[in-house]
């Protein structure tokens, strides 16, 4: 079987009768039939071809079989942006009364899905601490569904053992969904500890560049039916242009990776000697908490960092303010380097309990190294701590 990086530039569709070289945008809404018996054999799904582009469109099927295979996924659908990825996974698979575990540190949008939109359909969830796997089975119900994680978590870069949520779900007969994003495919593959389905915001590190917004989930062929016939009807389709965009920006995203994990390492490891920063958090550090466990199932380490400015509230503020190079943005995994004070903007609706017991303090800072100079930008963020 081919590498991942061979796999990311050579999976493409079949060439058209033009011969193209590299795979061309199909901007069509719909698609025509030879004749009413190709048009039923279609619908009736007797026959496996293009309908409609809510449905599919050569530009989506090729970016979600690059991701399939990167995964290690059976089938995949592609969304509008991560979080109707998210969502659209969840609503399939959850019925009124079902019950989610999550591990606390998920991204804000997710906590408002568990805490604000499902209670409205009698689907509850609990919480575990990301420091407290060991609590996760007492926290299972007769009526719990799903398992679900983000590691690493956003915002402050902690580690679970997917390995170990994998044998707790399939030891309770429960679906594994893994939140990929921080990871991308290229460092880490959830379905080999035993993830059921994998989520992806592919407007972060799988499109590298801040242009366009898109969403995919991948994983077990069952489920992925159930995922497309629900989003057929519902409409969050990945639309043809960005998909052909996140399709070429696979081809780059190892060698990018690998430029982005080497300079986050370096600026990693010089934050932890400055003194006005505290409890710099990386998943290659020696001095990560799940050190040995982020080796485990990673490649390398990622691209975000965080860590605490003494100070709190006021100072992570005063530090945005005194950025120079760094971009001031609640986005990540840009070729640009992106600092966010999530107390006050990512996770700003929040209260100060829950932001706490996601283990958001007042002075914490979010760094998405991008692929600058990395003395650049350690300059930059040097200078902004101690002005």
């Amino acid at each position: 079987m081919s590498k991942i990086e061979t796999i990311a530039i050579r999976t493409q569709l079949e060439r058209t009768q033009y011969q193209e070289h590299s795979t061309p945008l199909f901007l069509t809404s719909s698609y025509v039939f030879e004749d009413a018996e190709e048009m039923r054999a279609a619908f009736s799904e007797e026959k496996e071809r293009n309908i409609y582009s809510r449905f599919s469109n050569p530009n989506t099927s090729e970016f979600i079989e690059k991701i399939a295979i990167m995964e290690g996924a059976e089938a995949g659908f592609a969304f509008a942006t991560g979080m109707s990825a998210v969502y659209s996974t969840l609503a399939t698979l959850l019925n009124s009364g079902d019950h989610i575990v999550s591990a606390r540190s998920v991204f804000g949008s997710t906590h408002s899905l568990f805490t604000k939109y499902f209670p409205k359909w009698n689907i509850s969830h609990t919480y575990f601490n990301v420091n407290e796997e060991d609590k996760i089975e007492s926290l299972i119900k007769p009526e719990t569904k799903i398992l679900f994680a983000e590691s690493p978590t956003n915002p402050g870069v902690d580690i679970l053992d997917l390995e170990n949520l994998g044998r707790i779900a399939k030891k309770h007969n429960l679906l594994l969904i893994i939140d990929n994003c921080f990871a991308t495919p290229y460092l880490q593959n959830p379905i080999k500890f035993g993830a059921d389905l994998v989520i992806h915001s592919a407007t972060k590190l799988i499109d590298g560049q801040g242009r366009v917004l898109g969403g995919v989930t991948v994983g077990r062929e069952d489920l992925i039916r159930e995922i497309y016939l629900f989003s057929r009807n519902t409409g969050p389709a990945l639309s043809p242009f960005n998909a052909w965009i996140l399709s070429k920006s696979l081809e780059t995203l190892p060698v990018r990776l690998d430029r982005h994990c080497e300079n986050a390492l370096k600026i990693a490891e010089l934050l932890e000697k400055e003194t006005n920063a505290e409890n710099t958090k990386y998943p290659f550090l020696k001095s990560h908490p799940k050190y040995e466990v982020a080796k485990k199932q990673m490649k390398l380490g990622g691209n975000i960092i965080s860590f605490e400015i003494k100070g709190g509230l006021e100072a992570g503020r005063k530090f945005i303010d005194n950025l120079q190079l760094c971009s001031r943005s609640a986005n990540l995994g840009d070729t640009r380097t992106i600092v966010t004070h999530p107390a006050s903007t990512t996770h700003g609706r929040l209260t100060e309990e829950e932001r706490l017991e996601a283990g958001i303090k007042p002075g914490l800072v979010r760094i998405s190294v991008g692929l600058e100079n990395v003395e650049d930008i350690f300059s930059d963020l040097k200078r902004a701590l101690n002005t």
